[in-house]
Parts: C-alpha cells; sequence; structure tokens
C-alpha cells in the first residue's frame, strides 16, 4: 500500500482537477445548478383551472446572459381555488449525491381524480393529473403527474409520483422528473424504493435505485450516474453506483460496490478510469475481501500514452489475523517488492448505514396499505430480484428515459 500509495494520489488529484470542471459550481459564471420554480396563485390567470402557477430559474447550464421563459407572478391571498396550484420542485439532479431518502421527495399522492390545467400571463402552461389504476392479483397503481413549460415550448419540466402495492406485501414508491432549459440545456432523473418479502423464508428487503442524467446543449458535455442499494432483515447490505462524464474532449467513467453478508464476510472494490480524445487515458482500481480479520486487498494503477505505450504499477497485502502482512507488487518500469510486516488490520466490518436505517427512513414506503388477497390467487415462487421483476408494470404517465451514455472505452 505504501509504495503505490504516491502514484494513486497522482491519479486522484488528476481525475480531481478535470471532475472540477464538471461539478456543480465550477465558477461564478457557470452553474450547472436550478433555481427552484415557483408556482402561485394569481387571480389574473386563464385556463381550465382557477390554480395557476408560474417560474423562474438559472440554467443547469448556464450562459452569460440567461434568460427566463416564466414570469413569476405575485400571490394573491384573496385567491383561494379548490386545488391550489402545485408548487414545482423541479430542479436538475446533482452530482455524486447518491441515493435520496423519501422524505426529500416529499411524495404527496393526492385522493382525488385530478386533470388541471392553467395558462400564465406570460403564455407559460402548467398541468396536474393523477389516478389509481387495477390490475390482476390484487396490484394496484396510485399515479400523479404535473409539469408545464413556456409560452415557446423552449423550456418545460415534467415529475411523476407513483405508489405501487399488491396483496404479497409488495410495495413501492417511485418518481420520474425531466426537464430542458432554452439553451437547449436537459435533464432527467429516477428514483424507487422497494419492499417485498421471500415467499418462503419471509425475510423482508428494501431496495433502492435511483439514475440521473444531465446534458448541456451549448458543448458536448454531460454525466450520468445509476446507484442502487439492497437490504435485508438478516443484515446483508449491499450496495454500488456506476458514473460517466464527459467534458469537450475528455471523459471519464466509475464503478464501486461492497457487499455486507450480515454475518462478517466484506467484499469492496473501485474501478476509475478516464480518457482524451488524443488518445491519453489512465485509470486506478483496487479490490478487499476480509472476514473475522483474514482477508486481502489488490489493486492497480495504469497509464496509456497516445502513442500506445503502457505502464502500470500493481500491488497486493495479505492479511494473516495475527498481526503479520504480506506485501508484494511491481511494475512495468522494473520495480517490485514482496515483504511481510508487522502491521494491525483494519477494515469495516460493517456498513455504516444498514437494515435499520433504511427501515427507519422508509416510513411512507411502509405506510402503504396493499389490496386482499384475491381469491383464487396464489403465491408466484419467481425469487428473481424486485427491480427486475416485481408486479406487472402499468402505463405509467412517464416519458422514456434519454439516451444512455455510450459505452466505455477499451482500457
Amino acid at each position: 500500500m505504501a509504495v503505490t500509495s504516491s502514484s494513486s494520489r497522482t491519479f486522484a488529484a488528476q481525475l480531481d482537477i478535470r471532475l472540477k470542471r464538471l461539478q456543480l459550481f465550477p465558477n461564478k459564471k457557470r452553474r450547472l445548478c436550478f433555481d427552484r420554480l415557483t408556482r402561485c396563485c394569481s387571480n389574473s390567470v386563464v385556463g381550465s383551472s382557477s390554480s395557476s402557477s408560474s417560474s423562474s430559474s438559472s440554467m443547469l447550464f448556464a450562459s452569460s446572459t440567461p434568460q427566463s421563459h416564466f414570469k413569476l407572478v405575485k400571490f394573491n391571498p384573496r385567491c383561494t381555488p379548490r386545488n391550489p396550484a402545485l408548487q414545482s420542485r423541479d430542479t436538475p439532479p446533482k452530482r455524486d449525491t447518491g441515493i435520496a431518502n423519501e422524505k426529500d421527495w416529499g411524495i404527496d399522492l393526492v385522493t382525488d381524480n385530478l386533470n388541471e390545467t392553467g395558462i400564465n400571463e406570460d403564455g407559460s402552461t402548467w398541468y396536474r393529473e393523477s389516478g389509481e389504476e387495477f390490475a390482476e392479483s390484487g396490484y394496484r397503481c396510485r399515479w400523479t403527474k404535473m409539469g408545464g413549460q413556456s409560452f415557446d415550448a423552449s423550456s418545460a419540466w415534467k415529475e411523476t409520483w407513483w405508489e405501487k402495492s399488491d396483496w404479497t406485501g409488495y410495495k413501492e414508491l417511485g418518481v420520474e422528473k425531466s426537464g430542458k432549459n432554452s439553451q437547449g440545456d436537459s435533464w432527467w432523473e429516477t428514483w424507487q424504493e422497494v419492499l417485498h418479502q421471500d415467499e418462503w423464508s419471509n425475510l423482508a428487503r428494501i431496495e433502492r435505485s435511483a439514475q440521473k442524467q444531465a446534458k448541456s446543449g451549448t458543448e458536448n458535455a454531460g454525466w450520468y450516474e445509476r446507484w442502487w442499494e439492497k437490504y435485508d432483515a438478516k443484515g446483508s447490505t449491499e450496495k454500488g453506483a456506476h458514473k460517466y462524464g464527459r467534458l469537450n474532449e475528455q471523459s471519464w467513467w466509475e464503478k464501486w460496490g461492497e457487499h455486507y453478508d450480515g454475518r462478517g464476510s466484506v467484499l469492496k472494490w473501485t474501478d476509475k478510469w478516464a480518457e482524451t480524445e488524443l488518445g491519453t487515458k489512465w485509470g486506478d482500481k483496487w479490490e478487499e475481501k476480509f472476514f473475522a480479520g483474514i482477508g486481502s486487498r489488490q489493486g492497480e494503477t495504469w497509464h496509456v500514452s497516445p502513442a500506445g505505450d503502457r505502464w502500470s504499477r500493481t500491488w497486493g497485502e495479505e492479511h494473516f489475523g495475527n498481526g503479520k502482512v504480506h506485501k508484494y507488487g511491481k511494475s512495468t518500469t522494473g520495480e517490485s517488492w514482496d515483504i511481510v510486516v508487522d502491521e494491525e488490520t483494519y477494515y469495516e466490518a460493517e456498513p455504516h448505514y444498514g437494515w435499520a436505517d433504511v427501515v427507519g427512513d422508509s416510513t411512507q414506503l411502509l405506510s402503504i396499505k396493499p389490496l386482499e388477497r384475491p381469491p383464487g390467487v396464489y403465491p408466484n415462487l419467481d425469487f428473481g430480484s424486485s427491480l427486475s421483476g416485481g408486479p406487472p408494470e402499468m402505463p405509467l404517465p412517464a416519458d422514456e428515459p434519454p439516451d444512455i451514455p455510450p459505452p466505455p472505452a477499451s482500457q
């Protein structure tokens, strides 16, 4: 580990310098964040509903002279519609923020079947719909859909909430949102939280996932992330993420995962790499496995020049659980080492966020009341993942996600 630390830090520094150009606030002139769209009520609005909305925004990939097509309307306290205009929280996703808790989304599914629209003074429009769908096997889906756009449709946003359940105890909360602005910037995000139960062991499981993407309309820049977490009542915890980003001539990727089996076994790994259009490539990866103080670590740092010349340094550690550690490694420049040292073994034997934590943060999911088992319906003996299986899909009012980033270039 000590032998490879300098090169790892060098790579990390190189990667950090490049990634900072894609951070949310790279400088004062370019902001990759987006202020909250404000919806308010006005008695000077026409439409099919007395509710109305207006909004103001800065840009996801802001230009030096951003222009908003949403007009801010002063709230009129005398306007009291039956269903007040929705308060949009639509903002582009932020990088490296993981999976949000359900309370951060504020999902509030209405009980009425709504179909409302409105037109603001500046010509921008908004809508809100809700409904409930049923299918065989006691499946139910409640949803709310909302959105709006500027008068010329150059700026727009959409958001959908849903709640699914069936008689087996399957429960799901979800959100999908997307938007664009007049500069051509676009974004998309989805979030999902699922509770299901093994039909044989009755072991409860909670799974959470999120996907996030943003693209610039003025330059070849954008990023994509996919996150997932899986927990069960016996203490097993699995987490991971895949990330991709591009800024003009430079691209980068990152993958990582960790698995705690609930009985003391731990597996962690990370793989990062980047490349430029000129052909320069560099990366770093490592993996560790431990159980009861015994385990191993290994990794590699590498670099490829535009001419195809490759340099790499590999390293490894064997931890015997008795205070002895075998360290070894080599590089393409001829360096090598193979020693045994007296050294304590340190690793995380338990996740910092586990089953008890996710249960405490999933009160809305757990409060979903499923329908009773219909007559003549019996369990489906399918042990697949709930995120890929689960109840049959209902046609939700949600758009297809934008194009997924291209696959990583070969190393």
